[in-house]
């Protein structure tokens, strides 16, 4: 009679303990990430120290950065759970954000280091009429920067209830409420040095974490993809279906192929226009040292989406699509219930322990990017909107970062509040979102503004608003928030975010196929029906983004 009683209370024990064990690794990483940012924070003595880390960073330090600011949550989380739950198509997200960068690299890194100063605006603005592009270039700073700020704190909810235990949606909730205040006091407190070695810390837990993962999976298979993909699909009950595009953009309907193009667009062209990636560009000493940082991030991050592959595919072999659907319906808890897994088991202490370092990596993840697109979002309201249209470039420097951590205050709050309504939602769908706003409002008018003579302050506005505005309202009257079933939209959402009976207008789920060609054709006709003109300052910024002559 003891021996039974004693077994669910061993079990309660045991679980307690594991918890504890999770607590502790997460307490040891918020401790040692704000050591660093109060220690950053002595060395934030001006502006430029504040939105650029004082330019001091070197290419390898920069190149970690980038890749500790790129891969977020949607890569570690999302990626994975897309692998497990839809097999092929998950290759879409995890191909599309590495090619995303050779835009990078060869259109905007190098350039965008010589022109500009802190933000994205400073090269919009500087051959255009100051306050209307600055008001436009801050707006839609802001609102890709929630966007990608709502992935991130959806995922942290996801993963702290897998690793608490806790049932219900209240701990979701005060998840997010927690990862939001301390990205406040990163940004508030350390500036772009503070969250830049936090990005870096990220990068390299990130990059060990899922190394082991990824051998130690292959090592269950003798090192044979080929096997491990086998095992996979026998596991998934879809059979070889798994290992072929269509099971979640549908081989044969067609709005699943234009969602499929759409996505492809925004994930290639998006990384290029997003805000908290473009200031990273900021933070080394000139254009060649941009240059080869992008250089290190490509190999970084190419080398860690390869491991998401292994990661996904050994989450649907080993933990199995059911039970990681019935932990989180969008998949993102793939990743740490397959670190339980391989350390043995659910209710053993090696897979409490391995569970609890990879979440702690995965929080780390985290919280590193939230930060990184609060400071961009914040730097932006405070140099572009507060200094340069509100005070008409007139306020001082202490002034300006101090509006800057007043406004990643408000900023962190919004993205609070609307993270709890949209946590249901995949995270690499939502990042998906942020890409596709970016590349249709910021992407087309950065390209103009460094390649094109004619372009002028109309077309730079009417680019940034036309994108913006499409992006939004495609997302607003998509299956994203309406999720009846229709004959066009036979699955429907459950997830969507207003009503899941109301049928969606527009079928599209993505609005980048819409929404980017838009953004190019508002910024060309804004440009051609305006007579506003000035070679001069054109021929000035070429050869500032050529040469970096005059550049800060």
């Amino acid at each position: 009679m003891n021996t039974v009683l004693a077994s669910p209370v061993l079990a309660a024990s045991d679980e307690n303990e594991h918890r504890a064990i999770s607590l502790v690794l997460f307490a040891v990483f918020v401790a040692v990430t704000l050591y660093i940012t109060i220690r950053a924070s002595k060395q934030n003595k001006t502006a430029a120290d504040y939105y650029a880390g004082g330019r001091g960073f070197s290419p390898l330090q920069n190149g970690l950065a980038i890749g500790g600011d790129y891969m977020s949550a949607a890569s570690f989380l999302g990626i994975a759970g897309m692998f497990a739950l839809s097999g092929y198509d998950g290759f879409l997200y995890s191909i599309g954000f590495l090619v995303a960068w050779l835009v990078a690299l060869l259109l905007v890194a190098e350039l965008l280091r010589n022109s500009g100063r802190f933000t994205m605006a400073d090269v919009l603005a500087f051959r255009m009429r100051q306050r209307p592009v600055r008001a436009a270039a801050g707006i839609s700073t802001i609102v890709v920067s929630i966007f990608y700020l709502l992935a991130q704190m959806v995922g942290a909810g996801a993963l702290v209830s897998l690793l608490l235990g806790a049932e219900g949606e209240a701990a979701k909730i005060w998840t997010i409420v927690v990862v939001g205040a301390l990205m406040i006091f990163y940004v508030t407190v350390g500036g772009m040095k503070g969250t830049t070695w936090v990005q870096i810390v990220k990068a390299v837990l990130l990059m060990s974490g899922a190394l082991v993962m990824t051998v130690w999976v292959l090592s269950k298979y003798s090192f044979n993809l080929s096997t491990l993909l086998g095992a996979a699909a026998d596991a998934s009950g879809k059979g070889d279906a798994f290992l072929q595009p269509g099971l979640k953009y549908g081989a044969t309907d067609i709005w699943s192929k234009l969602d499929l193009l759409s996505l492809g667009l925004a994930l290639v062209l998006g990384t290029a226009g997003l805000p908290h990636i473009l200031i990273r560009f900021y933070t080394v000493p000139n254009s060649r040292a941009a240059r080869t940082s992008v250089n290190w991030a490509i190999g970084i991050i190419g080398a860690f989406y390869l491991m998401t592959l292994v990661i996904g595919f050994g989450a649907a072999a080993l933990v199995g699509g059911k039970a990681i659907a019935a932990q989180d319906k969008g998949g993102n808890t793939a990743a740490p219930m397959l670190a339980e897994e391989l350390g043995g088991g659910a209710g053993s202490t090696g897979g409490a322990i391995f569970l609890a370092v990879i979440a702690a990596v995965a929080f780390a993840t985290i919280l590193a990017v939230v930060a990184g697109l609060t400071l961009a979002s914040s730097s932006s309201f405070a140099h572009d909107i507060f200094a340069n249209v509100i005070r008409r470039g007139k306020a001082s420097e202490r002034d300006e970062v101090k509006m800057a951590r007043l406004s990643a205050i408000g900023i962190g709050a919004i993205a609070i509040v609307l993270s709890i309504f949209a946590r249901g939602l995949n995270v690499a769908f939502l990042v998906a979102l942020a890409f596709a706003v970016a590349a249709s409002a910021n992407l087309p008018t950065l390209l103009f503004s460094l390649f094109w003579k004619r372009f002028n302050t109309m077309g730079a506005v009417a680019g940034i608003y036309g994108g913006l505005v499409s992006a939004v309202a495609m997302v607003l009257v998509s299956p994203v928030c309406w999720g009846g079933k229709s004959d066009t939209i036979p699955k429907g959402n459950p997830d969507a975010l207003f009503s899941e009976t109301i049928v969606a207008p527009v079928a599209l789920q993505n609005p980048g196929l819409v929404s980017i060609p838009l953004g190019f054709l508002c910024a060309y006709l804004g440009t051609v029906l305006s007579k506003d003109r000035d070679g001069a300052k054109f021929a000035e910024l070429e050869v500032r983004a050529l040469t970096g002559k005059g550049a800060h």
